[in-house]
């Protein structure tokens, strides 16, 4: 499967990782000046290879068509038109392609009245009712960085969408357009919880049971200034946990009047002890209380190095591919390098040099 991948920020280069994860041939197209033979190191970047291409030259752009017409999918990442303007269009590909899948990665999607605005993760999700539900109570809006909109709600959509065209082009031949909204994505993501919100259970932010409104799903700190993750939402976990914490007294949850009381029971217990002394405490137990672990010691973290859920590429570690396929080995994740012979893709060559010698291609 040979992927096409126009150079772009997070969510179309993670979309195109998620499928060179799995074995697809991806190739990145960058600007000119951008590429060299020193290996792209960039995590997104893995598995694949790249080249630079003038798409502002007729020049490029016939090279591309070329390219094109020997790819199963393209991932476009310019605002709408733009790809069109440079005659590198969904129209414009499928005449040379007609079974090529086109994917295109917007904020807004490719109408509607925001659809040639700029915007970031924070806006898409903002617009979406998605950041209105995150934060503590009282407290403002909390953006969680950049994984709703951009990589939840957009490149792995994507990923998806793209999936889906291939699966219908088993049938039809023909490949389809993905229109992959950020927007989109981050309200689907929410569908339980606009459900709950429209059908009148679930209140303000940071007041539910999701959302750090109660004291069994939340975190707490210990007394190295640590932090535990606790999750015992179910009455046997519940249970589990008071017992190891040698409390036998808690007023009850079911009662939200007591929130407050058992929240504060429950900070002052976490504080007096380290959070490697409470993870000797719950370790093999079904509490589900876990430690607040930074990405340094999620590395070392037994279950994980078991799993291998992180491999090391070139020094660095990053998270393994996911999900795994029973049965198939993992995939080449190495950092992407440039691509010099092109003849497989449908570019001869003697073509390839000229375009190199006019700045064309790199």
């Amino acid at each position: 499967m040979r992927v096409l991948e126009l150079a772009g920020l997070a969510p179309g280069p993670f979309a195109g990782m998620m499928l060179a994860d799995h074995g697809a041939e991806v190739l990145r197209i960058d600007r000119v000046k951008a590429v060299s033979d020193t290996p792209r190191r960039d995590v997104m970047d893995r598995g694949k290879r790249t080249i630079g291409l003038d798409l502002k030259s007729p020049e490029g752009v016939a090279a591309f068509k070329l390219l094109a017409g020997r790819a199963d999918v393209v991932i476009e990442v310019f605002r709408p038109g733009v790809a069109e303007r440079l005659g590198i269009g969904p129209a414009d590909l499928h005449t040379v392609n007609e079974r090529l899948v086109y994917g295109r990665m917007t904020g807004w999607g490719q109408d509607g009245p925001l659809a040639s605005t700029a915007g970031h993760d924070i806006d898409y999700i903002a617009i979406a009712g998605v950041l209105s539900m995150l934060g503590r109570e009282g407290g403002k809006p909390t953006p969680p960085i950049n994984i709703l909109g951009d990589f939840a709600g957009g490149g792995l959509m994507l990923a998806y969408g793209v999936l889906l065209a291939l699966l219908e082009r088993e049938r039809t031949g023909r490949g389809r357009v993905v229109d992959a909204a950020m927007v989109d994505g981050a309200a689907l993501l929410l569908s339980m919880f606009y459900g709950a919100v429209h059908g009148g259970h679930w209140g303000p932010r940071g007041t539910n049971l999701l959302d750090t409104g109660a004291p069994m799903y939340d975190t707490y700190e210990t007394a190295d200034g640590g932090f535990l993750a606790v999750g015992a939402l179910e009455p046997r976990f519940w249970a589990e946990m008071l017992a190891r914490m040698g409390i036998d007294d808690m007023p009850g949850r079911d009662d939200r009047a007591n929130w407050p009381a058992i929240r504060e029971r429950l900070t002052e217990a976490f504080r007096s002890r380290t959070r490697a002394e409470w993870e000797a405490v719950f370790e093999g137990s079904d509490a589900c209380v876990s430690p607040v672990l930074d990405p340094r010691e999620a590395v070392r973290h037994p279950h994980n190095q078991a799993r291998g859920t992180f491999v090391e590429i070139g020094g660095l570690p990053q998270a393994a591919p996911a999900p795994r396929l029973a049965g198939v080995p993992r995939g080449d994740l190495s950092p992407a390098t440039r691509l010099h012979d092109l003849s497989s893709w449908g570019l001869p060559g003697d073509e390839a040099k000229a375009l190199r010698a006019a700045g064309v291609l790199a």
